[in-house]
């Protein structure tokens, strides 16, 4: 897996660097200290990063996204919250997943690879029109909402930690959630026409 390569080879680099007196852009000396955190930081939280990007990206980008995210924190290492590491790791996401789109290449339609994997259900028809009808509610409610919803549904985040991933204040996150629910039941009800 990249993500435990790239640690591995932080790690590495960390010690090197303490040895042989080069300095880190943001760090003049890295600690085994360091070096033991970051470890942690990736053993902890590797599988979470990698779902959250595998949930909204290409499955096969989401090791790499969150190497990218892994890299990010290690260089910024003293802004990590040690409180809400995770929530942190989150909003880097949320960044780098947006640099990501941006340079996202268009496919001709003959090249897309087939997404996802086929549920299994007593009415396999039925499942794929309530999935579409889904994403297309979570769709057309703003991606802010998106954001906000997913962070909620699929990570699990809430209160602090949701705050913390959204940049905002507590009951900033509560009001946005709320408010995100809404639109989505809004969404859902207009969309659900079976």
């Amino acid at each position: 897996m990249r993500i435990a390569r790239t640690a591995a080879d932080t790690g590495t680099d960390a010690e090197t660097t303490e040895g042989d007196g080069m300095a880190d852009a943001d760090h003049p000396r890295t600690s085994a200290h360091d070096v033991a955190w970051f470890t942690a930081v990736v053993e902890e939280h590797s599988t979470a990063l990698v779902r959250y990007f595998a949930r909204r990206a290409p499955r096969q980008d989401a090791e790499d996204l969150a190497a990218d995210v892994f890299t990010t924190a290690w260089r910024r290492r003293a802004d990590v919250p040690d409180e809400a590491v995770l929530p942190w790791l989150y909003r880097t996401a949320g960044f780098t997943l947006a640099n990501h789109r941006r340079k996202t290449v268009d496919l001709p339609v003959g090249e897309v690879p087939e997404a996802g994997t086929t549920r299994v259900a007593d009415d396999p028809e039925l499942s794929a029109l309530f999935d579409a009808e889904l994403r297309g509610a979570l769709a057309s409610v703003g991606e802010r909402d998106r954001d906000i919803l997913l962070l909620h549904a699929w990570e699990g985040l809430s209160g602090e930690e949701l705050a913390t991933a959204l940049g905002i204040s507590r009951s900033g996150a509560d009001a946005a959630l709320s408010r995100a629910r809404k639109r989505l039941r809004e969404a859902w009800g207009e969309r659900l026409s079976f």
